[in-house]
Parts: structure tokens; C-alpha cells; sequence
């Protein structure tokens, strides 16, 4: 690091679990965020003035007026623009030492799959269950370690993952895919603004620590917030033995 960069992640530098050479990891490390919504904006906010050398922002969709209450990566002024764009604009303007890369559209397949197995960490900040599992396949194939969070009207919830731990469970264990679950939006359920900012600060706060090497991750726990008594629970659980995608033997 120059000394420019010493000045600018000092505070981090004087945490011990930290220090010179885990803000070094996070200066020399690669996020993908996917979505650049509610959660994916402040997640990728903290990523971005904490130091991590290149942030990947992937969302299809573009700026619309309902964001503002809660996507502080977007602006009445860019209102129209794609969100990975307008997101690649306000982290250049908070850290313009990061590398910001901008996909303009909803990752899948091999795409998906070649973005993963280059990313250190991957946040899954995205608002429906088909993209999340495919996420999950792929950062359990690839060995990626995973940051999941969500949020609809004033429940917020957090997991982690990181196939890299043998034995622990994926995001399939959790949410197994195929079953009956109730796609639920934002733009139909609502969402309280700063729940959005918990949760996705939160999701930086485990990628941070997975890159530095800092403290514990949280794998095998399920947080769940309800931001109306600020009551926080968790859930502990396991990899499902049977699990077609990160059981012992079905993952090359």
C-alpha cells in the first residue's frame, strides 16, 4: 500500500485483527455483489470505502423513482440509468482506488458461473429465489464463499456460507429449491428503508471479515431481525446429507 492508502484504511489498520496485512487482503481482493437494490448498495458502500481493490455490481434492472426510499447507491438525478451503472459512479466517487465493474444485466449460466470463480466473496443481494440458488450452485462449485442476506417489510434475515469448510451446509440445506415457497416483493409487501441498511451492512460486515480473516463467520446460523421489537433470534443448522448440491460426492 502507498502511503496515501495507509491514511485512508488507518482505522482499520489499528485494529489488531486487522492490521497492515488483512487490509493488504482486502486491497488485493475481488467482491461480486449481485443486485444493486436495497441491499446491495449499502453492502457494496462499505466494500468500496473499506478498501476491497475490485467490486463487481451486477443488476439488470434499472434506476426507478420507488429505489430512492431505500438504494442509497442511486440519485433523483440518474433516475432511468441502469443500477449497476449508477452504482459503479457513486463507489468510483467514494473510493476512486477501487475498480469498479459494472454487468448490466441478470448473471446466469456460464457467465455466472466465470464471475463466481473469480470473485474472493460473492453477496447475494438479489430479490428472488431462482437467481439465489443458482448463485448457490455456483459458489459451491467453485469453493466461493457466500454472504446472503434479505429483507421484506420489517424481517431482515442473514446467512452465511463457504463451501471451502467441509461439512457445512449450503444455501439449499436452508432453503431447499423445488419446494413450495412464496416469492415475496418489496414492490407488493413492502420494506421498511433502514431494515435494508442493516441487513446489507451486515452482509459487508462478514464479507470484510471472510477476506481479512477476522474474527468468526457465522456458518451454520440463520439471523433473524425484526426490526419492529429490534429483536434479534438465530437458527442453527446443518448440511443436509442429502443435498443435491453440496453433500458429500455431488460436487466434483
Amino acid at each position: 500500500m502507498n502511503d496515501e492508502q495507509l491514511l485512508r484504511y488507518s482505522r482499520h489498520i489499528l485494529l489488531d485483527e486487522i492490521g497492515i496485512e488483512g487490509q493488504q487482503r482486502l486491497v488485493n481482493a475481488r467482491a461480486l455483489i449481485i443486485g444493486a437494490g436495497g441491499l446491495g448498495s449499502p453492502a457494496a458502500l462499505y466494500l468500496a470505502s473499506a478498501g476491497v481493490g475490485r467490486i463487481t455490481l451486477a443488476d439488470g434492472d434499472t434506476v426507478d423513482l420507488t429505489n430512492l426510499q431505500r438504494q442509497i447507491l442511486h440519485t433523483h438525478e440518474r433516475i432511468g440509468e441502469l443500477k449497476a451503472r449508477s452504482g459503479q459512479v457513486a463507489l468510483r466517487q467514494i473510493n476512486p482506488e477501487v475498480r469498479v465493474d459494472a454487468i448490466a444485466s441478470r448473471l446466469a449460466g456460464e457467465a455466472l458461473a466465470a464471475q463466481v470463480a473469480d470473485a474472493d466473496v460473492v453477496l447475494d443481494c438479489c430479490d428472488n429465489f431462482a437467481t439465489r440458488h443458482a448463485v448457490n450452485r455456483a459458489c459451491v462449485s467453485h469453493r466461493t464463499p457466500l454472504v446472503s442476506g434479505a429483507a421484506i417489510r420489517f424481517a431482515g434475515q442473514l446467512a452465511v456460507f463457504d463451501s471451502r469448510q467441509h461439512g457445512t451446509p449450503c444455501y439449499h440445506c436452508l432453503f431447499p429449491e423445488g419446494e413450495d415457497v412464496d416469492e415475496v416483493r418489496c414492490s407488493v409487501m413492502g420494506v421498511f428503508a433502514p431494515l435494508t441498511g442493516i441487513i446489507g451492512a451486515m452482509q459487508a460486515t462478514e464479507a470484510l471479515k471472510l477476506i481479512a480473516g477476522a474474527g468468526e463467520t457465522t456458518l451454520g446460523r440463520l439471523w433473524l431481525l425484526d426490526g419492529l421489537s429490534m429483536d434479534w433470534r438465530s437458527v442453527k443448522f446443518g448440511q443436509d446429507p442429502s443435498c443435491p448440491v453440496c453433500a458429500l460426492g455431488s460436487v466434483s
